[in-house]
């Protein structure tokens, strides 16, 4: 190789190493700015997050690993500051259906088929001592979007071979999205559509969440649950009653 080769491969290969070192630094920054506002917010110094306005927020989704789901002190923490926050609908959601588990053998009153409402999640868990008010809790799992979707499906079909298009006439079936929504709904799966998603753990995903019902939610990653922060949430619900979301047709 030239030394002209040489040198121009030195000087990209600097560029690349100050660029990263740089993108690092900066999300280095990034990370501990929005770490000490947390801690700011939790210890009430930043005035602006006193006061939450979430007329907005009707529902709102909790997203969780399932092995940090098992976490019984974590999951009570989390639903006692929700509850003292004043949110009054959390549909929660873990795909291997712990805590829907733990709530249909711990919680006695039910609203619907999952839903709970909430003032302690059982004796075997550390008792917080918060503030609660009324919170309604809809627990899901995994097998409640795979098993909705199934027997929306097999409505659909059934009306269609039932209906008055069989025969030499019968036409080949078109679905819309409002007759898949029209079916969740009469087999029991449609639900509400949260207006806000957290997901905790480790991937940036909603881990099979029932995706008909994510059509204009907005979905913020938390982080790990053993890493929560009550500043983080009220940073999170704060940004959101904050947006103004238009609703196209």
């Amino acid at each position: 190789m030239s030394e002209q080769s040489i040198s121009i491969n030195l000087v990209l290969g600097l560029l690349w190493t100050i660029t990263h070192l740089a993108i690092g630094f900066l999300h280095l920054w990034s990370h501990l700015f929005y770490n000490l506002e947390c801690y700011l917010i939790s210890f009430g110094l930043l005035r602006k997050y006193h006061n939450l306005h979430l007329g907005g927020l009707k529902y709102l989704a909790i997203v969780v690993d399932s092995k940090e789901a098992k976490s019984t002190a974590n999951i009570n923490q989390l639903f006692c500051w929700l509850s003292t926050m004043g949110v009054k609908y959390v549909c929660f959601y873990d795909i291997e259906g712990v805590m829907k588990e733990s709530f249909e053998h711990a919680m006695n009153s039910s609203r619907d088929r999952n839903e709970k409402e909430y003032f302690g999640i059982g004796a075997n868990m550390k008792d917080l001592h918060c503030t609660k008010r009324a919170m309604v809790i809809d627990c899901l799992s995994g097998s409640d979007g795979k098993e909705g979707i199934a027997k929306a499906a097999n409505l659909l079909c059934s009306a269609y071979f039932n209906g008055d298009s069989h025969g030499d006439g019968k036409r080949e079936p078109a679905f819309t999205e409002a007759d898949m929504a029209s079916a969740l709904k009469a087999v029991g799966f449609g639900g509400p559509e949260p207006d806000l998603l957290l997901m905790y753990g480790p991937a940036r995903c909603h881990l099979g969440f029932p995706a008909w019902r994510l059509q204009y939610t907005e979905i913020i990653h938390m982080g790990p649950l053993k890493s929560m922060k009550y500043g983080a949430i009220v940073k999170a619900l704060y940004n959101f009653s904050n947006k103004y979301q238009n609703y196209g047709k």
